[in-house]
């Protein structure tokens, strides 16, 4: 009611643009929203009509056959335990070392601190070169190994800014005094104080990490080997462009109408079930988002 009487009051140009705006992005909503329902809508369709164009928005003969392929599938649900591996440890494993190098360069009486962190900066423009990084994990002895996913991306020089602007602006001198008073040494006020403050741009970090780490397929494709260790985006890469569908896995078919309809049941239940972590993940952390890009806009 209020706006409704907000817009009466407005002037015959600011209703245009309030009409215009509206409009616009309704547009942009339905455009973004709709292949999202399609996608789920036709993994839950029968697989002839999928293949046969009859999905729209709505299931078309509801059917759960394409998660129970999915889940049937050893090879793709390997694949989801390896991107829950990579995506608990090496998530962690960023937030540790974004804390441990961001908390010493927001320290003022860190002289060296400004010198040190331009060679950081220095790194998100100029780097070796895919070649120098895959001879440097050869020689760690890290090829075809779970740590090839988690070492080399250990810390985001970006998001590593990002925390130590918010500890500079968001946590005063004079905890860091006080606690010394109380008798705090820096590594109980690192921990003690520090960190349970850096709760809301930890949040912001770990939807950053945590997104980078479960679509991540670039690395795998570099440093993995053995299909044991392959995460989830590698196995759905194969099936959604590659087509190397491994129907004996899911049960026989009688005719290739039948495999070629599960086929594409199959890319599209996959790619539902490889977005819900990302999904879930999104909204416990979404009230921080927009505190933690403001402050990523802000580098001192």
């Amino acid at each position: 009611m209020n706006n409704n009487i907000k817009f009466r009051h407005m002037s015959t140009g600011d209703k245009v643009f309030e009409i215009v705006n509206f409009t616009l992005l309704t547009l942009i909503m339905v455009i973004i929203l709709y292949p999202v329902l399609y996608i789920i809508a036709a993994s839950f369709s029968d697989p002839q009509a999928v293949i046969s164009g009859q999905v729209f928005i709505f299931p078309v003969r509801p059917t759960l056959r394409g998660y129970e392929a999915v889940f049937r599938n050893r090879k793709i649900l390997s694949g989801f335990m390896n991107s829950f591996f990579y995506l608990i440890v090496g998530t962690l494993l960023n937030l540790v070392m974004t804390m441990l190098c961001a908390y010493p360069l927001s320290r003022k009486e860190f002289r060296a601190r400004g010198a040190i962190a331009l060679f950081f900066v220095f790194t998100m423009y100029f780097s070796g070169g895919l070649v120098p990084n895959y001879i440097l994990v050869s020689k760690l002895g890290l090829i075809n190994s779970r740590w090839s996913q988690i070492i080399p991306t250990a810390m985001s020089t970006y998001n590593m800014i990002i925390c130590r602007t918010y500890i500079t602006n968001s946590i005063p001198d004079e905890l860091y005094e006080a606690g010394q008073l109380d008798g705090c040494t820096p590594w109980s006020y690192f921990v003690r104080v520090v960190t349970p403050l850096c709760k809301p741009i930890l949040a912001v970090l770990t939807l950053y990490y945590g997104v980078a780490k479960w679509n991540d397929y670039f690395n795998a494709m570099l440093y993995l080997r053995n299909d044991a260790m392959q995460p989830l985006t590698i196995i759905m890469r194969e099936i959604l462009i590659q087509n190397k569908v491994d129907m004996t896995q899911i049960g026989d078919a009688s005719n290739l109408a039948k495999l070629q309809g599960m086929s594409e049941l199959l890319k599209y239940s996959t790619i539902v079930v490889a977005s819900l972590p990302v999904m879930l993940l999104y909204p416990l952390v979404q009230k921080h988002l927009v505190k933690g890009v403001m402050i990523g806009a802000v580098k001192g």
